[in-house]
């Protein structure tokens, strides 16, 4: 028993000076890295730079003049990638002196090629005339927009997508509140429903129940 806690004392000793330790390798490996990405032929600063650490779900952005400043670990890996660039990727020195590292990125940009496009005129001008008037344009934001809140579109859309949490559990209740209110009774039919008579009146004018052949 004496043994045991003479062992349980100096662990409780030596706990603090090991993460003491601890914290102080890795507040040694934390460097600030800054700098500024700019382009290999013209050296001006490119926005807008997505800057990661390399393996991890952590990194930034390089504001209009192409700065940034990220915080990592010595030894890690910084991938740049940008539209129209080609990706580089800069390693942090294991054995860097202090906690700060400043950096110049280039990058070169990147060449697409993209597949030879041959355009040809129409043999006659009637037979413009009639492609020009026949093509399909694909409609924009603003008529996809309306044809979306249209109200057959709509209906559809009610009719076919499956209720959310809300939607369910209201119906749920006004189910249970319907039912609830006429317990030991019959609830009231539709025949009595002015409003019903209403749309079967006008649905009758409109013809909707004569025979179809």
């Amino acid at each position: 028993m004496n043994k045991l806690l003479q062992y349980v004392l100096i662990l409780i000793l030596l706990f603090p000076t090991v993460v003491k330790a601890q914290f102080e390798g890795f507040k040694d490996s934390v460097v600030q890295l800054y700098g500024v990405v700019m382009t290999a032929d013209s050296l001006e600063g490119i926005p807008a730079v997505s800057v990661m650490v390399k393996g991890q779900n952590r990194g930034t952005i390089t504001n209009n003049g192409g700065v940034f400043s990220i915080a990592v670990l010595k030894g890690d890996q910084v991938e740049f990638t940008s539209i129209g660039y080609k990706p580089v990727l800069a390693k942090i020195p294991a054995n860097l002196d202090g906690n700060q590292y400043s950096l110049i990125q280039l990058m070169v940009n990147d060449t697409i090629f993209l597949p030879a496009t041959i355009l040809k005129p129409r043999p006659t001008k009637e037979q413009f005339e009639r492609d020009f008037i026949n093509a399909k344009v694909p409609d924009d934001e603003i008529a996809v927009a309306r044809n979306n809140n249209n109200k057959a579109t709509r209906q559809f859309l009610m009719a076919a997508l499956p209720k959310d949490g809300r939607e369910a559990s209201n119906l749920y209740l006004k189910q249970s509140a319907t039912k609830l209110t006429y317990a030991g009774q019959l609830p009231p039919q539709n025949i009595f429903n002015p409003a019903a008579w209403m749309e079967f009146i006008k649905a009758w004018k409109r013809g909707d129940f004569k025979k179809k052949n």
